[in-house]
């Protein structure tokens, strides 16, 4: 029963990812995080505060202003101390250049009593970080910006 509840919210977030609304995942996020993104790029690197996490988002959204995700999978192991869920999905969007981008990825992420503590981001790199060299040639200085770290 734990595991579909988690699921189900798990979907939900998604979901609202899908609409732009990142503080209502945020809204899940415990005292303490490490919120991982993999690469050497504007969206990499490890944030350990919500605020960080928000700004993070903030660009995200920017820089992908219409992504979505389509989940494939939804795996939750674990008990309410110490909980794991690996989403598989592919997320899509008209990046600010205008031109598509599709990727694919898994999220992990670590719960306890309900909120989440870790959330680490697996995807093809090389597809983000072509994306975001195309969209600098093009005029878009924040996708070479430094990474929102701390």
């Amino acid at each position: 029963m734990y595991h579909r509840i988690v699921k189900k919210r798990i979907i939900s977030v998604f979901e609202r990812l899908s609409k732009g609304d990142y503080e209502y995942a945020l809204s899940d996020v415990g005292t303490t995080i490490e919120h991982r993104f993999a690469g050497e790029h504007s969206l990499g690197g490890t944030r350990t505060s919500t605020t960080k996490m928000r700004h993070w988002f903030e660009r995200l959204y920017r820089l992908f202003p219409n992504l979505r995700f389509e989940r494939h999978s939804i795996a939750v192991s674990g008990g309410p101390w110490d909980t794991t869920v690996v989403v598989e999905w592919t997320d899509r969007a008209t990046p600010a250049d205008g031109t598509d981008y599709v990727n694919s990825g898994v999220h992990v992420i670590r719960m306890r009593w309900g909120k989440v503590v870790s959330i680490h981001a697996y995807l093809d790199t090389q597809v983000l970080i072509d994306t975001l060299d195309r969209m600098a040639v093009n005029g878009i200085e924040e996708a070479k910006a430094p990474p929102i770290t701390g």
